[in-house]
């Protein structure tokens, strides 16, 4: 890049200053109206219409409700951008001014309260600054800029909907794939990990089978409460005694359903597993494991028949290419109020981000912003008391200077890709 180049991008970081006060606007308003999975029709339309008004050509309805927006600026590389946009069935209990007190139905057919726990408002707004930005910048980079609102990332199934939409078929194969997410770090703070960043993540929903009875009759039951009790407890112990110590994993029965009158034994109950890891092997082992001990504890409780096993969503392992995340914190470091830092371990959490670059053959590289109050943070860290955590109903990431730093690292980002 040019020094003439250089001075020109250093003038698009200096617009960001002047738009915060509608960026807050924006998040404030996305905050109190969060939309869960694959409903993100409001949000969706939010995005679309600022891209227009961006100039950048818009796609909508792709893998159901995402959205996709190339901002062409002559020929050079094609950056791929990208935000998440559903929402959690949380109720929110942060006390904010700007709580979320929306209701909604879930993919299980629940009525449930709705909160954005995860901070994907915060996303919409960083990319949504990102592509005006740019839009008002083209003498400062030479290509095109694919921005992506990808919905359903909590239940793994945005980006495979949208790549099952034709993305890879309808869209220019990008050079890479960017991508950002807000965590319980201090403020200001960017972290990055090459290589392995988060783990994979299996989900899925086992059906156990027993035979219903009064309840003053166990006699002639097959009592599938105590089935599913004995199971929960089983499984506890695949990470405790199954997996080696150099290796980890995390089994969690997240939900345990069954009966609805304490004198009625019910016929059946319904266990939500999550289960994750970070090596193939040890996914394998785990998961044939789950299966194993499920369908043994229904065999000794004589089950009327097996136990039945339903995906609810898979995430694989999001790896950051090595090179290609090197050149990136590069970039985003020299306009970042903090320089990034490295992280010393890989996150437990999941995403379904690596897809994309995985469909095109691309590398990708994505990093996490804080949003923590560092009063907060710091009092935390020396009293060993665990923070508000994404999917806490009490977590609520600091407004600024979080709004600004992801778009510094964002717009860096991508700058460090563009000609």
């Amino acid at each position: 890049m040019t020094a003439q180049n250089i001075s020109r991008s250093a003038k698009a970081f200096q617009m960001i200053d002047g738009m915060l006060p509608e960026l807050e606007r924006i998040y404030l308003d996305l905050h109190a109206n969060p939309e869960l999975s694959l409903q993100e029709v409001r949000t969706a339309g939010i995005a679309a219409k600022w891209l227009e008004a961006c100039g950048a050509e818009v796609h909508t309805g792709i893998g159901k409700t995402g959205v996709v927006g190339l901002l062409k600026n002559g020929d050079g590389p094609v950056i791929l951008l990208r935000a998440d946009m559903d929402a959690l069935p949380v109720k929110e209990k942060t006390g904010l001014p700007y709580a979320s007190t929306a209701t909604g139905v879930d993919r299980f057919g629940q009525s449930v309260s709705i909160m954005h726990a995860c901070a994907h408002d915060m996303h919409v707004t960083w990319l949504m600054a990102v592509m005006k930005i740019l839009s008002d910048s083209r003498d400062s980079w030479r290509g095109t800029v694919m921005a992506v609102f990808q919905p359903a990332e909590e239940i793994g199934a945005g980006a495979s909907g949208m790549l099952a939409d034709g993305m890879v078929k309808r869209f220019p194969k990008p050079t890479v794939c960017l991508g950002q997410h807000l965590v319980p770090l201090p403020a200001g703070q960017i972290g990055y990990r090459p290589g392995t960043a988060m783990s994979a993540a299996d989900s899925f929903e086992v059906r156990m089978f027993g035979r219903g009875a009064h309840g003053s009759q166990p006699q002639n039951s097959v009592d599938p409460v105590v089935m599913a009790s004995a199971t929960v407890m089983r499984l506890q112990t695949i990470v405790s005694r199954e997996v080696a110590m150099m290796d980890s994993a995390v089994v969690t029965v997240g939900t345990i359903q069954s009966g609805l009158n304490e004198n009625v034994i019910p016929d059946e109950a319904i266990l939500r597993l999550n289960v994750r890891s970070f090596k193939e092997q040890v996914r394998q082992r785990v998961l044939a494991s789950v299966k194993r001990i499920v369908e043994a504890e229904a065999t000794a409780s004589n089950a009327p028949k097996p136990p039945s096993f339903t995906v609810i969503s898979q995430f694989p392992v999001t790896i950051n290419d090595e090179t290609a995340t090197a050149r990136t914190i590069d970039g985003m470091g020299k306009h970042a109020s903090v320089a990034p830092v490295e992280l010393p371990e890989p996150l437990t959490g999941s995403e379904d981000f690596g897809l994309f670059g995985t469909a095109w053959g691309v590398p990708s590289v994505f990093w996490l912003i804080g949003g923590t109050d560092h009063g907060i943070w710091q009092a935390a860290q020396e009293k060993g008391e665990p923070l508000p955590v994404n999917h806490s109903p009490f977590f609520a990431p600091l407004i600024h200077p979080t709004l600004k730093t992801g778009v510094q690292a964002m717009l860096g980002a991508a700058y460090a890709w563009l000609d």
